[in-house]
């Protein structure tokens, strides 16, 4: 890992502090945060987070990480997927319930991309992770984007519903960033990382 931490991409506070409980507890991770402004491209999340993770490298002169996040209906052949952000601005959590309505499954996955760049040049390495679930009435708090509306496995909770270290323990950027402070703790050591 570089000296003198890495750099998330991030401008939402949500995301940061959950970045920071997984990826930096017990270990010698550090995480400062900026709010860059990228373009958003379109495509899957791994085109997504791996164009942004480049233009933030070049732009942060340093290392990076990036993430994408998308939420995913069976019923629509994983759409909304990577745009759920404007969805959601757009709809909120009915309208994202009604857009099931009819549609004889309310299946769902969560996936989140984190994308690595050691710096400007490099290209970035990407850590998925995936929780799979089901679209409900919003239940628990809705201060986090569409968690209210995400039951998570067989949990019977929305992820709004679970208490923190319980959400990061089987969310999709848990498990993505699981994968991702593996990386980081293995480069650190000066063990040929696997990604």
């Amino acid at each position: 890992m570089p000296p003198g931490g890495l750099v998330f991409v991030t401008g939402n506070a949500g995301k940061l502090r959950e970045v920071r409980e997984i990826l930096v507890q017990g270990t010698p991770i550090e995480i400062e945060s900026c709010d860059l402004d990228l373009p958003e491209i379109q495509g899957t999340t791994q085109q997504v987070a791996t164009e942004k993770c480049r233009r933030a490298a070049e732009q942060v002169g340093g290392p990076v990480i990036t993430e994408d996040t998308a939420l995913c209906f069976a019923a629509m052949n994983g759409l909304p997927g990577p745009y759920i952000k404007i969805f959601m601005r757009e709809l909120g959590h009915e309208g994202l319930n009604r857009m099931l309505d009819g549609f004889p499954t309310r299946a769902a996955w969560a996936l989140c991309t984190f994308a690595y760049s050691a710096g400007p040049g490099t290209e970035p390495i990407l850590f998925e992770g995936r929780t799979d679930g089901k679209i409900v009435p919003a239940r628990g708090p809705p201060n986090f984007g569409w968690d209210p509306v995400f039951e998570a496995e067989d949990t019977g909770l929305t992820y709004a519903e679970m208490e923190a270290m319980q959400k990061n323990a089987i969310s999709h950027r848990g498990r993505a960033l699981q994968k991702l402070r593996a990386y980081l703790l293995q480069e650190a050591q000066g063990v040929e990382p696997a990604a």
